[in-house]
């Protein structure tokens, strides 16, 4: 089961739990509402749906309204290792991986988002591109984990390497946050080893594939937590992408047209084409 934001052809948007063979609707009329829940709260709307979806949908992006997106850096030693080859300022990332502090970011509104099947951005100012598949965490306001998403937190590697202080730019503009159609829900993951396997093609040709688990983090999923509530609180509940292991060599960089597909099997899959600055994403998705 998946807990999904979907739109019917009248234009209204609802919450469900989308099963192998049903839509069944929640009494929400946004996921934000989800997730201002505790998750003893969410479990039994669940067991009370009772309404199955019986007209024609189409998913949107699994977040809406005032919830936020935040992401983690230098989680694994494979990015680490990236950071330090291809960064200017080396030592600071491996400094960020040894530290008790993790790397920890903004990275989008709910109405940036993207989601399967849409497109994913790259900029025009950068000539060094790249995905980062990444297993996402949805926390409700209580900071209790929801559920989990496939993130693709679209990197601008070449601004990036350029000066850490870039980050918000290299990391933060149009198409660079993908989501995910659905949220698993937490009861129905275990999510120490979970495999993240992606593929970038070109045409016909399949130009890189990568492969990682969970079980290679540097950072535990309630570190990561902590750190994020310590000093903010997140009314309307926030998903939290925990990082890559998968890092394209540095003469990889994505062009225009190209398909990423990521899948985290029994978490969910994208598949994205990816286009060229922010003309695709001025029509932003309810």
């Amino acid at each position: 089961m998946h807990f999904v934001r979907y739109e019917v052809p009248s234009g209204e948007t609802f919450v469900g739990c989308l099963y192998d063979d049903r839509l069944t609707r929640l009494p929400l009329r946004s996921a934000e509402g989800l997730l201002t829940a505790t998750l003893d709260e969410i479990r039994q709307i669940v067991d009370a749906a009772d309404v199955v979806e019986d007209r024609p949908y189409s998913l949107r992006s699994p977040v809406d309204g005032r919830t936020e997106v935040w992401a983690s850096g230098v989680t694994y030693r494979r990015s680490m290792d990236a950071r330090v080859e291809e960064s200017d300022d080396q030592d600071v990332y491996q400094r960020v991986y040894e530290a008790d502090r993790p790397e920890l970011f903004f990275k989008a509104n709910a109405w940036r988002t993207v989601t399967d099947g849409q497109l994913a951005g790259i900029r025009t100012d950068s000539d060094s591109d790249v995905p980062e598949p990444e297993l996402a965490i949805a926390l409700n306001q209580h900071g209790e984990i929801v559920g989990y998403l496939v993130c693709n937190d679209m990197t601008a590697r070449a601004i990036e390497s350029q000066n850490p202080i870039y980050l918000p730019q290299a990391k933060m503009y149009a198409g660079s946050c993908v989501l995910s159609a659905g949220i698993r829900p937490a009861w129905e993951v275990e999510s120490s080893a979970l495999v993240i396997d992606m593929q970038i093609a070109r045409g016909d040709q399949h130009v890189f594939a990568g492969s990682t688990s969970t079980a290679q983090m540097h950072r535990r999923f309630d570190d990561l937590i902590r750190w994020l509530f310590a000093a903010e609180h997140f009314p309307y509940g926030v998903v939290l992408s925990t990082g890559t292991g998968i890092v394209p060599p540095l003469d990889f960089t994505l062009q225009e047209g190209d398909v990423i597909t990521i899948d985290i099997p029994g978490v969910g899959s994208l598949r994205n084409t990816v286009a060229r600055g922010p003309a695709p994403f001025l029509a932003r998705q309810r």
